[in-house]
């Protein structure tokens, strides 16, 4: 192949058709008309010497040639990104979108903040919010996939640089006027009563019913849901006792009219981190960003957490 004649807007062709793996939308992702987009698959067939996508039933399938490029056309063309943009960022008129993955319980005390730093010092800055997940076997993609995240699990993540933000720890949400939110100190009717379990993507229990087994102890749960925030929500409405990060309860207690109450166990408490892969740790925009973070987080920090009151 004669490099002098290759069209780079050809590779980030290709990029988007291995990522969505459908012409229309790939199209729509680099602002292509989809027969441009066409045209340019048959020159990319034509170059590579393979079909690269197939249609199979009702959808197209990539090629297994197509599936191997998908990584390193990604990696070619950040290296190209990286190599013109070089060393600057400036955020008062940076457009560059960073990529977070972030928990939902840390998202909520984390971002409106950030953003009200990002409208006063980077006001065209877009954050992509992805859901947090268990890195495992996917390191490497996930240190491709995301500048960022915010995670209470650093040896999930790794390979990746941690820092810590704060700490936090678990408490009981309560509505206000819960009928029986005075006997939760009490071991055995904290265990019976009902609760609202949150098991996250990608875990198979709430980690406090792991650490509950662990002690030999099981509570009776009602409901189990993905999110921190719905299981708050639940506990607002109804009976149900969620056991979420006390921060958490602290920032909708006014507005939902709930409590904070001791789990009348020691679960002790746990440390939120900012964590990145190793290709952003020298880049100027995700070293500012990841400074945004340490200032916000260093805010919650000196927010003390009271001594609960006894229920």
């Amino acid at each position: 192949m004669n490099l002098a004649s290759l069209d780079l807007n050809l590779l980030v062709a290709l990029e988007a058709l291995v990522e969505e793996e459908n012409v229309g939308r790939a199209a729509r992702r680099i602002g292509l008309s989809q027969p441009a987009m066409s045209h340019a698959l048959n020159r990319l067939r034509g170059m590579i010497g393979d079909p690269i996508m197939v249609r199979v039933g009702g959808r197209m399938q990539l090629t297994v040639r197509g599936e191997s490029l998908r990584y390193p056309v990604r990696d070619a063309l950040e290296r190209v990104r990286d190599l013109l943009i070089g060393d600057s960022f400036l955020p008062a008129t940076s457009e560059r979108t960073f990529r977070v993955m972030i928990a939902d319980n840390a998202s909520d005390l984390l971002l409106p903040a950030l953003l009200s730093r990002l409208q006063r010092e980077a006001p065209n800055v877009h954050l992509e919010v992805l859901p947090l997940r268990r890195v495992g076997h996917d390191a490497a993609d996930l240190a491709h996939d995301v500048d960022i995240a915010v995670a209470c699990v650093p040896d999930a993540f790794p390979g990746f640089y941690r820092q810590r933000l704060f700490t936090d720890r678990d408490a009981c949400a309560v509505r206000r006027g819960h009928p029986i939110a005075r006997r939760l100190a009490d071991t055995e009717r904290f265990l019976k009563a009902k609760h609202v379990a949150v098991t996250v993507p990608g875990l198979r229990e709430d980690p406090i019913d792991t650490w509950l087994r662990q002690e030999g102890h099981k509570r009776n749960i009602a409901l189990t849901v993905p999110h921190y925030i719905q299981a708050l929500l639940v506990a607002a409405r109804s009976d149900l006792i969620a056991v979420i990060p006390e921060r958490l309860i602290h920032a909708y207690a006014a507005n939902l009219k709930m409590r904070a109450i001791p789990v009348p166990m020691d679960v002790g408490s746990f440390d939120e981190y900012v964590l990145h892969p190793a290709r952003a740790h020298a880049d100027p925009g995700c070293i500012w960003l990841r400074g945004l973070f340490k200032d916000i987080g260093k805010l919650i920090e000196r927010t003390p957490q009271k001594a609960l009151p006894a229920a």
